[in-house]
């Protein structure tokens, strides 16, 4: 009997202390301010300028959730975050979501206590040579030195890899992607291994980005998204729901040129319930009826930011791939706003 109640007494605390935990959306809200784990400094997803302004593509979906929970975009702190100290900064509570180009995986959904909320980039590790070393495939890299970010999947991968195809390799650890530059460029690694976005932004960022390839093989599948902490389903939702709007928005055409005539009703339903126009779907993240409107005024919907921020026509030069619209042949699906 003593047992029981005192296995009744410890459930009893265990469900106090997980509705106490879960109080983010009121935290952000009270503090008037959205803390956002980014990158240290990655052109095209999460930079800098020197005015201390940040941009890019993790940075986008950073504005968007601020505009949706706090109906502005600009009531965002950046905290920089390395791969070793990213998911500490999340579970400890220094921030609200972690945004940083970070694969979902098993051991980080379940052990690390993570709730990866969706998809935004759908990629996978390559390689980055000099032109002059005169490689064309990573199966020519035995023995080569190579740059790798230390607690990532990155390297992990790495090891797995070469291990397959019988090869060997120097690792040069690294803690962060602009030492990872400057140790490349140094001539410190023969080749630089990291996500493919990465590696293309990276090059971007180079004097003479034609003087350095980015090799064809594509060895990992390295699905990035947002983080919150477990415990939290609430607020889990407000992430996932805004990521999910902006993906819809780009598949039924609303804009951020156009999401303001929009919400005034169309013939779409769905639609009218994105935007706010029909429906409750704010009450139910507890969240006002407009909150995916004024996130997908923040910056765009998803094609918009992917445009402005990695696409084509920037310096990281991306296409959409993988991360089209599943109606394009990609990916990116949003579940029904319904």
């Amino acid at each position: 009997m003593k047992t029981t109640v005192f296995l009744g007494a410890l459930a009893a605390t265990g469900l106090s202390a997980g509705i106490a935990a879960a109080n983010t959306l009121e935290d952000v809200q009270a503090r008037g301010e959205l803390n956002c784990g980014v990158n240290t400094g990655l052109v095209g997803f999460a930079a800098p300028d020197a005015n201390g302004n940040w941009s890019g593509f993790d940075v986008a979906i950073c504005k968007a959730v601020a505009a949706a929970v706090l109906g502005d975009a600009s009531k965002v702190k950046y905290v920089p975050t390395t791969g070793q100290t990213r998911f500490t900064a999340l579970s400890s509570g220094e921030v609200d979501v972690l945004v940083r180009n970070t694969t979902w995986t098993f051991s980080r959904d379940t052990d690390l206590k993570l709730d990866f909320v969706g998809v935004n980039y759908y990629d996978g590790q390559g390689f980055m040579v000099p032109k002059a070393l005169g490689v064309t495939s990573a199966k020519e890299l035995d023995g080569a030195s190579i740059c790798i970010q230390t607690g990532t999947t990155t390297e992990l991968n790495l090891a797995d890899y070469f291990k397959a195809n019988n090869m060997s390799y120097q690792p040069i650890a690294i803690d962060s992607n602009a030492e990872g530059e400057q140790q490349y460029i140094a001539g410190a690694c023969d080749a630089y291994t990291t996500d493919a976005s990465g590696l293309a932004a990276t090059r971007a960022a180079f004097a003479t980005p034609t003087d350095h390839v980015i090799l064809p093989e594509i060895i990992s599948k390295e699905p990035l998204g947002p983080a919150v902490r477990h415990g939290d389903s609430e607020w889990g939702d407000i992430v996932r729901w805004t990521l999910n709007a902006l993906v819809a928005a780009e598949e039924y055409g609303v804009t951020s040129a156009n999401v303001e005539e929009l919400s005034k009703g169309t013939d779409n339903p769905e639609v009218n319930r994105l935007l706010g126009t029909e429906g409750d779907l704010g009450g139910m993240i507890g969240l006002e009826a407009d909150w995916a409107k004024k996130a997908i005024m923040a910056g765009g919907n998803y094609g918009e930011i992917f445009a402005a921020t990695i696409g084509e026509s920037t310096p990281i030069g991306l296409a959409r791939g993988l991360n089209a619209q599943w109606t394009q042949g990609g990916l990116l699906y949003a579940p029904p706003f319904r």
